[in-house]
């Protein structure tokens, strides 16, 4: 069985693999079929035009039979050039170290492009997804969720998108060498990070986990990119915990495609009054299990170092010793904020400040750090 290719591997096969995952015009569907009939690319690119034709249109046949064109080689030859790389990797269909659990797919990528450490893909994974404009709490809880998880020897899996996925990626790498790492699935190649703000962030992720992509070098962030990114993120996953999630996502989306594939699928409730609550709430009558702490998954999915994990709630409530170092006046207005966002109409029936009076403590209490301003003009507590 052949090996990853890494940059010293650099052989005839790795050359037809890229070929064929780049041919221009042969869809992934049919070059799967050639593969299924033909076996290896190295095979299929020795077959006749004949042969060839039986599985796929006249005109794409005589193309296989030919040299590659210009713009293939030159990409083909661009792509071994980053293979030779320290750290990165080519995973195809046909190595041992290609993940298992892709085959559930009925489109399972062809090859992987990967940056880190590949031993990340044997490990047991959860992924961890939700809003792009999350909350602080939100994020928070992402980040604590992740870092307890891989400590208890789960890898944590995300887009590297803003919000949550942000959120839980560098939860699991507070986790250090004590954590099972984290892999991110990319909706672009590898050689470009989306959004640009997460290049440092990408940085340590491939020097502590994994980066992974199915498309090739140079492939630029597409909005249908992402749902094919979301179906990679929930196979690997033995898991999906949604945090934070408007009623119209992308999160959704993973999280219906892992529960079509067998997966577990976990949300984290929130107000009623939150719009990133109702995609949770709308998993949950639909059967996703809720959680309120990293117990409930481990619960669920056991505790892959088989210890016993006992944290503290998602979504905390006050605690007689927060923030100690707020001025007297401010403490009893900050009891009287929720957790969950408030209208200014809220606050001041709660806290009995006037309108002219209110905004002075709000902005106190935003510089110590205790609420957070929401975009939507509500806020809320943040954990202390």
């Amino acid at each position: 069985m052949p090996h990853y290719f890494s940059s010293d591997e650099i052989s005839e096969e790795l050359h037809a693999w890229l070929r064929l995952s780049l041919e221009p015009g042969l869809a992934p569907a049919q070059a799967r079929q050639l593969l299924a009939a033909c076996g290896l690319p190295p095979h299929i690119y020795q077959s006749s035009v004949q042969t060839l034709s039986r599985h796929i249109p006249g005109e794409l046949a005589v193309q296989l039979s030919q040299e590659p064109v210009k713009e293939l080689q030159a990409l083909i030859d661009q792509t071994v050039q980053w293979l030779k790389q320290p750290g990165h990797h080519i995973v195809t269909l046909a190595d041992a170290s290609y993940p298992a659990a892709l085959l559930d797919l009925h489109d399972a990528p062809l090859l992987l492009y990967a940056n880190g450490d590949l031993g990340i893909l044997q490990r047991k994974g959860l992924a961890i997804v939700g809003a792009r404009n999350a909350t602080q709490s939100g994020q928070e809880t992402a980040t604590d969720f992740a870092h307890t998880l891989a400590t208890k020897g789960w890898c944590i899996i995300s887009g590297l998108a803003s919000g949550i996925d942000q959120a839980a990626h560098k939860g699991a790498l507070q986790a250090g060498s004590q954590g099972a790492g984290t892999l991110a699935v990319m909706g672009t190649g590898l050689d470009l990070v989306y959004p640009a703000a997460h290049r440092d962030l990408a940085h340590q992720i491939s020097a502590q986990g994994l980066l992974l992509s199915e498309f090739p070098l140079g492939t630029r962030a597409l909005p249908h990119h992402f749902p094919r990114r979301n179906r990679i993120v929930a196979a690997l996953s033995k898991g999906v915990l949604v945090v934070e999630a408007a009623k119209q996502s992308g999160s959704l989306i993973t999280a219906r495609l892992a529960g079509e594939l067998g997966r577990e699928v976990f949300a984290i409730p929130g107000s009623i009054n939150s719009p990133l609550a109702r995609g949770c709430h709308a998993l949950i009558r639909q059967g996703a299990k809720l959680v309120e702490s990293a117990q409930d998954i481990l619960d669920e999915l056991g505790n892959a170092q088989g210890d016993v994990c006992r944290d503290t709630p998602a979504r905390p409530g006050p605690t007689p010793h927060a923030h100690d170092s707020l001025p007297e006046e401010l403490r009893p207005i900050l009891e009287r904020i929720d957790f969950a966002p408030l209208t200014p109409e809220q606050l001041m029936r709660r806290t009995g400040l006037l309108a002219t009076e209110l905004p002075a403590f709000l902005a106190e209490l935003e510089l110590a750090g205790c609420i957070e301003a929401l975009p939507d003009g509500r806020f809320q507590r943040l954990k202390p």
